[in-house]
Parts: structure tokens; C-alpha cells; sequence
């Protein structure tokens, strides 16, 4: 079997990916950037609650920059998505 042929067979699905409307790509994103969110806060509270039982105040410093801030860069490709005409 070919490769071009497993791509060809994913062209309606693609196609129609392409001409969601975007209303419903917002929607889709707007969610999704919740859940990541969430997701994102239940499992930098759960390490930061393993990590520092006697934080270092330093160490505990930059685990929070980084907990806080870290979930932008996955939120990036979601915002992307969702801003494409």
C-alpha cells in the first residue's frame, strides 16, 4: 500500500477540519484551553505538594514561576489553531 494513498483517504476528514466554521473552531479552543488549564493547576499543585514538604523558599520560587507560566506554551498550537480563517 502506497503512503499517498492512507493521506488521499484522510482528504474528508482534512477537508472538512479546513472549512470548520469559526464559531465552532473558537468554541472547540475555548474549551480545550479550560481543560489544559485545569488539568495543567490539579498537577502542579500535586508535585508541588510532593516536592516541597520543607520548600527552600528559592526553589519553591521558581517552581511556581515555572507552574504558572508553563502552560502557555502548550496553549500556544490551540490558540493558533483557533485565530486560522
Amino acid at each position: 500500500m502506497r503512503i499517498g494513498h492512507i493521506v488521499g483517504s484522510f482528504d474528508p476528514v482534512i477537508s472538512t477540519i479546513r472549512e470548520m466554521p469559526i464559531r465552532i473552531r473558537k468554541l472547540i479552543g475555548a474549551v480545550a484551553l479550560l481543560v489544559l488549564v485545569t488539568v495543567w493547576a490539579l498537577l502542579a499543585m500535586a508535585a508541588a505538594q510532593f516536592a516541597f514538604a520543607s520548600p527552600n523558599s528559592l526553589a519553591a520560587w521558581g517552581f511556581y514561576v515555572v507552574a504558572g507560566l508553563g502552560w502557555v506554551l502548550p496553549a500556544m498550537p490551540i490558540v493558533s489553531w483557533m485565530s486560522r480563517p
